[in-house]
């Protein structure tokens, strides 16, 4: 796609998270029409945003470094002056930036809409659909935004983006079809780690994996700015779409951990927020501080 028209950014922003989220969406859709518990997919959604706030961010850049705006000093920049490339690769880099730091905001923005909606409590149907709501008209702004792009830089997407999207249509249909299956089965069993008490733990572990699989590809590839944008977009398929989709059918309550998991999601955009607009990158030291603060949320919200 990224050959086909399609920017490493937008490809973050608008693609991939569709990719990396299906799962969520599918697990809300089923959970909710199976008539299951609200608090297991707030957990769901929970596990899979702080993970990929924390984990999936930090890990990358503590192995490879996570530079959004190279320095003035480094190689890559100084090699650019030569032929005059410097200012055209500067404006690239700043565009990311701008972009990345949009995103982070509406992180803040949907987390701060579900923890608004839910202080009664519960989220109900009408919470449901102002939640979905706000996802679309961000959808819509970031489509819009893309194609102002293309028209301003004179680009045009290639028809195989077309094929491309039918593939991940075929796909799809496959990760419906096992999600069902591993929700019946784990519904099943009533005792144990591995049981129908910890649907929302256990699921959001295993649908956050293809989130892992592109944090472990672009970070060896040397392309942070997606391993952030997919991250960070991920998380709204989850806060607030799913958590909206599920509320349709039935209220979501609040889990045990719900303010704990908020309170880290707030903490680490605010710090992935801070160190892009200030600094363009996330040292490898924050990047430890984020893999703990992730060991952090499990212990404290499901193993102490």
């Amino acid at each position: 796609m990224s050959d086909n028209g399609v920017d490493g950014t937008v490809l973050g922003t608008v693609v991939m998270p569709y990719c990396s989220g299906l799962g969520n969406l599918i697990f809300a859709f089923l959970l909710g029409s199976k008539g299951g518990f609200g608090s297991e997919i707030m957990t769901n959604s929970l596990v899979n945003n702080v993970t990929n706030l924390t984990l999936l961010i930090g890990f990358p850049a503590l192995i490879w470094g996570m530079t959004i705006v190279p320095g003035k000093a480094s190689p890559n920049t100084k090699a650019k002056k030569r032929g005059g490339e410097k200012k055209g690769g500067d404006k690239t880099f700043q565009i990311n930036r701008l972009s990345l730091l949009l995103t982070l905001t509406a992180v803040l923005f949907f987390t701060g809409a579900v923890w608004a909606l839910a202080s009664d409590g519960k989220i109900d149907r009408g919470d449901g659909f102002v939640l979905i709501g706000l996802f679309l008209f961000w959808q819509c702004f970031q489509i819009f935004d893309v194609l102002k792009n293309n028209v301003q830089q004179n680009k045009v997407f290639s028809w195989m983006l077309l094929v491309d999207l039918i593939l991940l249509g075929v796909g799809s249909y496959g990760i419906y079809a096992s999600i069902d299956w591993l929700v019946d089965w784990l519904l099943q069993i009533k005792t144990g780690f591995i049981s129908a008490k910890n649907l929302g733990l256990l699921s959001g572990w295993l649908m956050v994996l293809p989130n892992a699989l592109l944090a472990i590809y672009y970070g060896w590839t040397k392309r942070p700015e997606i391993i952030y944008t997919s991250q960070v977009g991920d998380g709204h398929i989850c806060i607030p779409l799913c958590v909206g989709i599920f509320a349709l059918y039935h209220s979501i309550s609040q889990p045990p951990h719900f303010q704990h998991g908020m309170l880290i999601l707030f903490g680490a955009t605010a710090v992935h927020f801070f160190f892009v607009a200030f600094f363009g990158r996330l040292p490898r030291v924050i990047g430890l501080f984020l893999t703990i603060s992730y060991g952090y949320f499990l212990y404290k919200g499901f193993l102490s």
